[in-house]
């Protein structure tokens, strides 16, 4: 054994030789060191004459290689060598560069920056801090993220070592910096309205980000009904607004069947709002188009949200998956299965109002009645290189409403379910690419389907009713952009493909009539976008060419606008388009789908339902000063190819089915004053509507949208604890007909006088909301709010029709909005 120890520690020597001799070498100056080996090796070494003072260095052995000699330097020193030739190194210091990155208006961090060197790639954290290695000053620094202007520089032009703040700005800077109304809803350069939820506020009788509820507090944008499946643009219909939630299509936008936005207020980051000069990528929207925009930032860190008001609870999170993509789930659902609140009941009572579910015949006792919602949305974020960036979207839409219908027949007890539903499902890509600083190509393609079905069910006939209405529409679009200096040019490709099916099934006695129309439509259309150098003066025109091969007819449309500053405070926009649609939304009778979604989508056949066109034309004037902004606008607008069925008539010409046109014209008008945390504003809106139908008795008479005065006078409080605000909604009466007095009756049927002649009672509404926000922990946030919606509980009259009862005379009927109805919210960041 003591053998055996003896050449152990032998053994143990000799491996521990090396290391005890390099101790005992002495470290010599690296230039000394690097006279030897440029004398060994006959190479030359190129260095500015301070880079190495002070640094000592163990030599190297002379049995080694001079690739392995330079490698054994490198991994004593800070240094980097490079080689230039066989006879011909330089040699520089590794820098670090460190930073916060903000965005340069609100002064926030930034996350998921990218920030690219020659050598090395990072992207900031939640605080916006990144750190990279360099190798030299000289190496050129690329900084981007989307939404924001690239940075591209030389290291040197950084405070290196520093961490300072690196600002970036927005790619589309806002003209004005504060908000257009509240914070977070913005006039940009490009003309168009913008929300921004990552910095919103609030707005009175809100506690959720709603899109559509939102714009209805821009000027010349309402709700004849109340809902944001009517949404009227400068007096249009609602089928006439283009709604894309992430460049897809939708052809469904509410839950309750139009009292709350189908689209999850969470998912949805921002949103753009087109009432005239559209860019040439846009097609369809004849009146307006608002494009809803989830976060496009791949978010390299776990996070989430939880929040439960007394409609719905939802929750959203993002799980990350690597460095380069993240997957983003989002889920909302109805709370009535757990708890039927105030709030529900409300919202339930308006949607079934005067309606089938809630009262049927005095032999058919209703029972059983049962409502819910959900929505789901799933996005997958790619950015497989610094240059390209993929997101695939999925979103799943339902609202289904059920009864029992039960009355005694022949003796028995017989119950039967009614039910009606609406439901979407979509599905996109978009693929971005940018092949440098000039020029970027997109790729998107939807696939979006849309279906309302109901069954309705007659116990007394003991007949089944059912209705489907479908829509499914493809779409394929290929664009290219090139940006040099001041000029920016656009060429794209679109194709869309549209699918109508209309169902009317009857089992006693047997009837079916189905329906199906299908409608290709290509386009191509090219754009140019010149700014001044100063900013000053900006010119967008652009001409869209779309060819429609069902009809064989080809449809130009040119586009332009024009933004010119004034001054320092005052600046001049000018804006005029031509645009086309071929679906619109008809009512055959106002008992459809049990009398709750009387709306079907139909296609255009050319003929008895025109294709729509229209043109539309502005000028308005911008002041802004000291916290106050003024925004002026007239308009001119003129939609041909509408048809009454689109035109949502209850009274006169409920049942006639003609084609003709309307005129809107008017006057939009803002007043916004901002004092430090508190936003006050006044807007004001004059609308001129007028319908032509050749064939009608009227030939000229007030569109069913035509809402001569609509004011909104509101303030919102807000800081980093609260947002408070109120407001006030009026506007004067829908047009709408009355029986002719002295002769109500002709032929059995309600005799009107002059068409649209009376108005209903004006519409006033007194609305308030509060979000306090407060940090639970450093992981933790949260925010608990109420709102109160028609604070005064006006009973505001949207409606009237007339019917002939059996006794031989008219029936009045009329649907009221929501009364007094509050709502509470608690949410829950992570």
């Amino acid at each position: 054994m003591p053998g055996t120890n003896n050449h152990i520690l032998y053994l143990l020597l000799l491996l521990w030789c090396p290391f005890l001799n390099g101790q005992d070498r002495q470290k010599s100056p690296i230039t000394d060191v690097l006279e030897n080996i440029s004398m060994t090796h006959n190479i030359t070494f190129n260095y500015e004459s301070d880079l190495l003072v002070g640094i000592e260095v163990l030599p190297p052995s002379k049995d080694l290689s001079l690739e392995n000699t330079i490698r054994f330097l490198e991994r004593q020193t800070p240094l980097i060598f490079t080689k230039i030739s066989d006879l011909v190194y330089t040699i520089t210091r590794v820098l670090k560069l460190c930073g916060y990155i903000q965005d340069a208006s609100l002064q926030q961090p930034l996350e998921g920056v990218t920030v690219n060197g020659r050598s090395g790639y990072t992207v900031t954290d939640e605080k916006g801090y990144f750190e990279i290695e360099l190798a030299s000053l000289s190496e050129s620094l690329t900084l981007r993220h989307i939404g924001f202007k690239t940075i591209e520089r030389q290291a040197r032009f950084f405070n290196i070592g520093d961490c300072g703040v690196i600002p970036m700005l927005e790619q589309a800077q806002v003209m004005s910096p504060s908000a257009y109304l509240v914070r977070g809803i913005d006039k940009r350069q490009d003309w168009n309205t913008s929300i921004d939820y990552k910095k919103f506020s609030l707005l009175p009788g809100l506690i959720e980000g709603d899109v559509l509820q939102t714009v209805q507090a821009l000027p010349g944008i309402i709700s004849v009904d109340e809902t944001v499946s009517n949404i009227n643009i400068r007096g249009g219909s609602h089928d006439q607004n283009l709604i894309l939630w992430d460049g897809i299509k939708m052809f469904q936008s509410g839950h309750f069947f139009g009292l709350i936005s189908s689209f999850n207020p969470h998912m949805t980051q921002s949103a753009t709002i087109i009432h005239n000069g559209s860019d040439v990528s846009y097609t369809d929207g004849v009146s307006g188009t608002i494009h809803m925009q989830t976060d496009q930032q791949l978010q390299p860190h776990f996070s989430g949200l939880f929040s439960v008001n007394f409609l719905n609870a939802d929750l959203l999170t993002n799980i990350p998956l690597g460095g380069k993509s993240s997957l983003q789930v989002a889920a909302r659902k109805s709370v009535d299965n757990l708890v039927r609140t105030p709030t529900y009941d409300v919202y339930f009572d308006r949607v079934t109002q005067d309606t089938e579910a809630q009262e049927n015949v005095s032999e058919v006792t209703n029972s059983d009645q049962a409502f819910n919602f959900y929505d789901t949305s799933l996005r997958w974020l790619y950015n497989p290189s610094d240059r390209d960036m993929v997101r695939v979207n999925f979103l799943l839409i339902n609202n289904d409403l059920s009864f029992n219908e039960t009355a005694s027949v022949d003796g028995a007890i017989q119950t039967r379910e009614s039910s009606v539903s609406q439901n979407s499902l979509a599905a996109g890509l978009h693929y971005r690419r940018h092949w440098s600083d000039a020029i970027t190509t997109v790729l998107n393609i939807y696939e979006t389907d849309y279906k309302l079905q109901s069954i309705n069910a007659n116990v007394l006939a003991d007949q089944r009713f059912l209705q489907e209405n479908t829509v499914s529409e493809t779409g394929v679009k290929v664009e290219g952009t090139y940006r040099r200096e001041q000029w920016q040019f656009k060429l794209g490709y679109d194709f869309v493909e549209t699918e109508v099916v209309n169902l009317n099934d009857i089992d006693l006695p047997r009837f079916v009539r189905r329906d199906e129309e299908v409608l290709r439509e290509h386009a191509a259309y090219g754009q140019a976008l010149f700014r001044s150098r100063d900013k000053g003066f900006t010119i967008r025109s652009g001409i869209r060419l779309n060819y429609l091969s069902k009809f064989k007819e080809l449809i130009l449309e040119p586009r332009i606008s024009i933004r010119q500053a004034l001054g320092d405070h005052f600046e001049m926009e000018a804006q005029g388009e031509y645009k086309h649609q071929s679906t619109s939304q008809i009512v055959n009778f106002q008992n459809d789908f049990l009398g709750i979604e009387k709306r079907r989508w139909q296609l255009s056949d050319n003929d008895a339902i025109p294709i729509l066109k229209s043109k539309q034309a502005s000028l308005g004037l911008l002041y802004k000063k000291d916290g106050w902004l003024l925004d002026t606008k007239l308009f001119l607008k003129k939609i041909d190819g509408i048809t009454t069925q689109s035109q949502s008539f209850t009274t006169k010409y409920e049942f006639i089915k003609e084609s003709g046109s309307y005129t809107a014209s008017g006057v939009e008008f803002l007043l916004r004053k901002k004092f430090n945390t508190v936003h006050n504003w006044l807007s004001y809106s004059y609308l001129k509507n007028t319908y032509t139908f050749e064939n009608l008795e009227e030939v000229e008479f007030p569109s069913n949208f035509d809402i001569t005065h609509s004011i909104t006078l509101g303030t919102t409080y807000s800081d980093r604890s609260w947002d408070i605000s109120a407001g006030v909604n009026y506007r004067t009466g829908k047009p709408t007909s009355i029986p002719l007095p002295g002769n109500e009756i002709i032929d059995d049927d309600v005799n009107f006088d002059q068409a649209n002649d009376v108005r209903l009672q004006d519409y006033l509404r007194l609305d308030a909301s509060a979000i306090h926000k407060f940090k639970i922990n450093d992981a933790l946030r949260s925010e608990i709010g109420a709102s109160v919606w028609n604070l005064t509980d006006r009973k505001n009259s949207i409606n009237t029709y007339y019917r002939i009862n059996q006794s031989g005379t008219i029936d009045t009927f009329s649907r009221f909005s929501l009364g007094i109805t509050s709502n509470v919210v608690f949410r829950l960041y992570f």
